[in-house]
């Protein structure tokens, strides 16, 4: 709707009844992508123990929902915008719990790789889905610089419940237990979601072009898969033909848009300043996180010596600081200004990944835990009016599809982050100079060191896990410090992107 005709509506329009319960049921199709994306990496090992997968089909198992996730967001942001909101989330929310329940009794790696693929596509519905009917649900400006507060504040949340909810079960039941939570969270998101939620979409969509949804989708997991095949793996023909393909298939994606009377994605929202800007802040931030962010899971149990329950407490702050600056972000970015709060946030993140560089194994956790509650209040800041610069840089009509394009920067952002930063953690673990005897499989990962440590004698084993917890160390220390660097590189980018840029209630209006 444009602001010319916001002056005529009525009040109930802007303040819609039963809104805030409707929030509460988005935030619980948000909460639980965000805990599914992480508690899988708590139970890998019991999955390895149980089903038994190469070395690749676990890989699978780890990637293949984010490579569908990352290829269907635009295709089914679109689609909402054309067959409703409201209805897309709902079907997604009941395929998201059904094929929950076919990943906890997956009985073979084939099968788990299946369900994690179908996972990804019914995940693909949630997130653009909640974020653009928060658009169509809050009118009122600021109104809806909490919800979108609350809405990425539930996500941060789930990020750091995820390892403590799937610790809590892996300590107590099987590997199973930490699909079979998304049911009841689904059954009550249906059931309240079908009564409360608005329905709605856009008035003359025009048709959902395929060839557009099969080039998007082979697009982004080319890209993705080669990125992460890379960063495992080295490079190899495979790899640099699926990349190109990838590549090609975004070029002509981008080309069929430019050409379509009613494309899937309107390439002019990237003409928006502000809109680009969002979108570019929000890769770099995940960017630079997400390497770090990957390992630190790792750092906590493997080299501290954490259990999965307590190394999930660890990282709560991170949490407690997205939350807090999550709810007023909104309101600071009036108060004084959209790219400051951004930049801000941003070199807030950078600045605590820089003073990770200085880990070593006995590193105290008040160093660790302040650095995890300062990248939380910036990522919080950021994040949280970005996604509220990207909504009200759009038309409402288009709210779906800039979400998609907000969350595709977010999968895309996560890809290249534990690809380049992962590399440059796995490539200094490699080089660790173990004692006499140090098995080739200690020299993969750090996990890979602990197993084989375990059939060793008991000063080799000691000698070697030193080394390599030391090295593994180093790697994360160089990693946090490239981190640094990219986000504070991303700061000095929003600073002038966002130039200019107001939240609407904040003085500036968007047609």
């Amino acid at each position: 709707m444009t602001s010319t005709l916001r002056p005529t509506m009525t009040t109930e329009a802007v303040k819609r009844p039963g809104r805030w319960l409707a929030l509460g049921v988005l935030v619980l199709a948000v909460l639980l992508v965000a805990v599914d994306a992480t508690v899988l990496g708590l139970a890998t090992p019991y999955i390895s123990e149980d089903l038994k997968p190469s070395g690749t089909q676990l890989l699978w198992i780890g990637d293949v929902y984010s490579f569908v996730i990352a290829g269907l967001l635009v295709s089914m942001g679109s689609l909402g915008d054309r067959i409703g909101r409201k209805r897309i989330l709902l079907i997604g929310a009941t395929a998201f719990g059904a094929i929950s329940v076919f990943n906890a009794y997956a009985t073979t790696p084939e099968m788990m790789i299946v369900a994690r693929a179908l996972l990804g596509v019914a995940g693909a519905t949630l997130m653009p889905a909640t974020l653009a009917l928060i658009r169509n649900l809050f009118h009122d400006p600021r109104e809806r610089s909490l919800a979108v507060g609350i809405w990425g504040a539930t996500a941060s949340a789930g990020t750091a419940v995820g390892p403590i909810v799937g610790g809590f079960l892996l300590e107590h039941f099987w590997w199973g237990s930490v699909f079979l939570i998304n049911l009841p969270v689904m059954v009550v998101l249906v059931l309240v979601g079908i009564k409360l939620l608005p329905e709605s979409r856009t008035a003359n969509p025009g048709p959902w072009d395929l060839v557009s949804v099969v080039l998007s989708l082979v697009g982004m997991i080319g890209v993705v898969y080669a990125i992460k095949e890379a960063a495992t793996h080295g490079f190899a023909w495979s790899t640099l033909a699926a990349g190109l393909l990838g590549a090609a298939a975004l070029y002509g994606f981008v080309r069929r848009q430019l050409t379509l009377p009613v494309p899937l994605l309107d390439m002019r929202l990237f003409r928006n300043r502000g809109f680009s800007g969002a979108v570019l802040a929000d890769l770099l931030t995940i960017l630079g996180l997400s390497g770090l962010v990957f390992f630190l899971s790792q750092y906590l149990q493997l080299v501290q010596g954490r259990r999965p329950f307590e190394a999930g407490l660890a990282e709560l702050p991170a949490a407690i600081g997205a939350v807090v600056a999550g709810l007023i972000a909104g309101r600071v970015a009036r108060r004084f200004s959209v790219r400051g709060v951004v930049a801000g946030g941003l070199a807030a993140i950078g600045s605590a990944l820089a003073a990770l560089t200085v880990l070593d194994q006995s590193t105290g956790y008040p160093l660790l835990g302040t650095a995890l509650l300062v990248v939380g209040v910036g990522a919080g800041f950021s994040f949280t009016v970005t996604a509220d610069v990207i909504l009200s840089s759009v038309p409402k009509e288009h709210a779906g599809s800039a979400s998609a394009v907000s969350e595709t920067a977010y999968e895309l952002g996560a890809a290249l982050g534990i690809a380049a930063l992962g590399s440059i953690v796995t490539g200094v673990y490699r080089d660790f100079t173990g004692p006499a005897g140090t098995p080739a499989a200690a020299h993969e990962s750090l996990g890979g060191a602990v197993e084989a440590a375990a059939g060793m004698p008991a000063h080799s084993a000691a000698a070697m896990l030193d080394a390599a917890r030391t090295s593994f160390v180093d790697g994360l220390a160089l990693a946090a410090g490239v981190g640094a660097a990219v986000l504070l590189a991303a700061a000095v980018a929003a600073w002038f992107l966002l130039r200019n840029q107001k939240l609407e209630g904040g003085g500036q209006k968007h047609t």
